[in-house]
């Protein structure tokens, strides 16, 4: 700290602190190191401040008229180093991301591309699972923080990000094609590829919403192996609208007549305790909007 405003705030916690004795204890100085300091503070400004006595100390008032001035100035530099902490500890660091693959496909890219044109010091590590996996590693503190379906664990906080339509997809030429909505008991009707990646499912959420029981011939945790399966005629299946960007398969996407969605989240232990470069990210989820449907 620059030696006037270690004078000033001597002055300001003499003053608050209503001694010399007190004020040292609170700032850690010995009780003449702060007395000189505001002899020399009298001394640079050519007038007394305080008024001694064996009670302990008073303005005086010229110190009446300055020590607003001089809570202030101290004040401000608190503000200002604070600030400089928060802007060097966003100079390097890690952060740590339990995602899934259609949001590390198609939102981080947008996300992390906007928040390292700011803090390009900051690196990343990106853990993909399903999303039991991803909650589990939250609440362990294996990640900083993780995309989810709501509702989330009750001990998390969480940021709502949109929901997610669940889509319908189908060989080119699949009689289901011509209807402009897909009623959704035709899905038990035709062999069924289902994307499940253990643990919690928005494709079987929704079975179990409606009831249904699909015919289900083959399942795997690989979506490109899902759309492919498709396209060759093996089935149908139902996978969420973000997953189906820039697909490159010959297959073809129709809405359900019935609502289905799945509601997206990012989720971590504490918005309070969380690092500076977390906070700051979470200012950069808007970011992930480039180009995506997700309402």
């Amino acid at each position: 700290m620059n030696l006037n405003l270690q004078k000033l705030t001597a002055f300001v916690k003499t003053v608050e602190c209503g001694s010399f004795t007190k004020a040292a204890e609170a700032l850690n100085y010995t009780q003449s190191g702060v007395s000189r300091m505001i002899q020399d503070l009298e001394k640079d400004w050519n007038m007394s401040l305080l008024e001694r006595s064996r009670a302990g100390v008073r303005l005086t008032s010229e110190g009446v008229l300055l020590l607003p001035y001089a809570k202030t100035l101290c004040l401000e530099y608190q503000k200002l180093h604070k600030q400089v902490d928060e802007l060097n500890g966003l100079q390097s660091g890690l952060i740590r991301i339990g995602t899934i693959s259609s949001i590390a496909t198609h939102w981080l890219p947008n996300i992390i591309k906007a928040f390292q044109q700011d803090y390009p010091g900051i690196d990343y590590e990106l853990l993909l699972g399903d999303y039991s996996e991803i909650e589990a590693w939250i609440l362990e503190g294996r990640v900083d923080c993780g995309f989810l379906l709501q509702p989330a664990h009750p001990d998390l906080e969480t940021i709502y990000l949109g929901q997610d339509e669940l889509l319908v997809i189908l060989p080119e030429h699949h009689p289901l094609v011509e209807f402009d909505r897909v009623p959704f008991k035709a899905l038990c009707d035709q062999p069924f590829m289902l994307l499940d990646r253990g643990g919690r499912s928005e494709v079987k959420e929704f079975f179990e919403q409606y009831g249904i029981s699909p015919m289900v011939k083959f399942t795997t945790w690989d979506d490109y192996a899902i759309m492919s399966m498709v396209e060759s005629g093996l089935g149908i299946s139902l996978l969420p609208q973000l997953i189906l960007q820039r697909v490159p398969y010959r297959i073809v996407t129709k809405r359900l007549d019935v609502p289905a969605y799945r509601e997206i989240c990012l989720a971590l232990r504490s918005k309070q305790t969380a690092s500076h470069a977390v906070k700051r990210f979470l200012e950069y989820l808007p970011f992930r909007s480039e180009g995506e449907t997700v309402v």
